[in-house]
């Protein structure tokens, strides 16, 4: 089934008109959303805590900054857009008190409607409005007078008028220009949560590893493997991005092209397929989310383990060294750093 798609003419900023909203958080996307909001005219203000390193930035970009509790007091639509993990504590302790009747709450990610970790009351509209792009990107492109293509999600729609409003925030933040993909809180949760464990984040990292692994083990220099199994990924990428795998196929080498058609299917099989679907089914039956949670009440002890032995592997210390001698690297990730705080 083809998603329905909507762009400029099928959002109108009216929805948005003599309303405020309340953005929480101010790192990756938070800081986007404001500013991409503050620039298409919309009364925006940032709730953040009172401790938090990012109210010096909003205030110097001329935003207006309150604690959590006072921005959702003074939000008609207020926009989570604080980590994952969080959510739930802020929305009962500082949100929820703070809604009145008819005023819309948004996420940018569907995790705790979805698995029920947030249970908004019925007299308010719950929408979502995902870029699917990084924010310092989101910004980067509206700034240029383009946009980033986003989903759109109504869970809850008590006003009549959910859909209108969030098709006027996405419209705001510049992804009307691209194109706003209409989809569900719970598509939209565990399409993502699969994407990053089997692809995007977990499995081209297993990969990229493990590759680098078995060339250093065979006794090649761990830089040069470094640069075939993990610098020139980018190259790849880039490519399929722009025009997909079979643009990727094109642009390389006959040579490249024969040897990844002809071995990347020994590489990853059915096998791994068969993997894939264990890894979405257990984000289906809320196993990942439910082991997530778990994580956080126990201070995360697996994931500070892992970041360690990550941090400690060979590829990551080779990579440090070769990355030093590459100034416009450099550059791109103090920008995205800078943007992620």
């Amino acid at each position: 089934m083809e998603a329905k798609t909507y762009y400029n003419a099928d959002a109108d900023l009216k929805f948005l008109h003599d309303k405020t909203v309340a953005i929480l958080g101010y790192g990756s996307q938070g800081h986007a959303h404001a500013l991409n909001l503050k620039d298409s005219g919309v009364n925006v203000v940032v709730g953040l805590r009172e401790d938090s390193s990012s109210r010096a930035k909003a205030k110097n970009e001329g935003l207006k900054v309150y604690s959590t509790a006072e921005a959702a007091q003074k939000g008609d639509i207020v926009m989570v857009l604080i980590p994952d993990q969080y959510q739930a504590d802020v929305y009962e302790q500082e949100i929820k008190p703070n809604l009145s009747d008819g005023n819309a709450l948004a996420f940018a990610h569907g995790f705790n409607i979805h698995f029920d970790q947030i249970q908004p009351d019925t007299n308010v509209d719950v929408f979502m409005i995902a870029p699917k792009s990084p924010g310092h990107l989101v910004r980067r492109v509206y700034k240029k007078g383009s946009g980033t293509p986003c989903l759109i999600a109504v869970d809850q729609d008590y006003t009549g008028t959910a859909k209108g409003t969030a098709l006027a925030y996405a419209k705001a933040i510049g992804g009307t220009r691209a194109g706003v993909l209409e989809t569900t809180f719970k598509e939209e949760t565990e399409t993502d949560l699969f994407g990053e464990q089997a692809i995007l984040c977990g499995g081209v990292s297993e990969l990229v590893k493990q590759g680098f692994e078995v060339l250093t083990e065979a006794g090649y220099q761990p830089e040069i493997a470094y640069f075939e199994c993990l610098h020139e990924l980018k190259l790849i990428v880039d490519l399929m991005y722009e025009g997909g795998i079979e643009r990727m196929y094109y642009s390389v080498s006959d040579t490249a092209e024969y040897g990844g058609l002809t071995r990347g299917a020994e590489v990853v099989d059915e096998v791994n397929k068969e993997r894939m679907k264990e890894v979405l089914k257990r984000v289906q039956n809320g196993a990942f989310a439910n082991d997530w949670i778990k994580e956080n009440e126990d201070g995360i002890p697996k994931l500070k383990e892992l970041r360690s032995q990550l941090g400690d592997h060979q590829i990551e210390k080779v990579g440090k060294q070769l990355r030093s001698m590459m100034e416009g690297i450099l550059e791109e990730e103090s920008e995205v750093d800078e943007a992620a705080e």
